[in-house]
């Protein structure tokens, strides 16, 4: 792959989760836009956190892409649940083109608020998921 970006526009637009994991490196991470300091590493993980995100978004439409090389900025717009959001996603590529890093910056406030809600709802029955964003240990009796 030398440039995965294009791929994910349109694995993204239509929610197609194993054409959006076929661009992502094995060792991919994204930082939560909720928290800021859960980072989502790995396919596993991953794959369970996109699922979960792009289910409850809908209409996702990428309007503009910034930078080349290994960092680019997509702009976007969708709708969560009756919500218009505006999305900035910070994207760095690894030396194959593959998406290495991922950083969703979402607004507004009511839009981010609710994906919080039906997103927590979504990963509740995932508690490892979360517990290794949070950069927790497991708890070992």
């Amino acid at each position: 792959m030398t440039d995965a970006v294009p791929q994910f526009r349109k694995a993204t637009e239509s929610a197609d989760i194993d054409a959006l994991m076929e661009t992502l490196a094995p060792d991919a991470e994204l930082t939560s836009p909720l928290s800021g300091r859960l980072v989502f590493r790995g396919q596993d993980d991953l794959r369970i956190l996109l699922t979960a995100v792009y289910q409850g978004i809908s209409a996702m439409r990428w309007t503009d892409q910034i930078g080349e090389g290994t960092h680019r900025v997509l702009l976007g717009e969708a709708y969560i649940g009756p919500f218009r959001m505006t999305e900035a996603m910070v994207i760095e590529l690894d030396q194959h083109g593959r998406i290495r890093k991922l950083s969703p910056h979402i607004r507004p406030w009511l839009a981010l608020t609710f994906l919080a809600v039906t997103l927590g709802a979504r990963l509740i029955r995932y508690p490892g998921v979360m517990r290794r964003a949070s950069g927790a240990r497991p708890h070992t009796p």
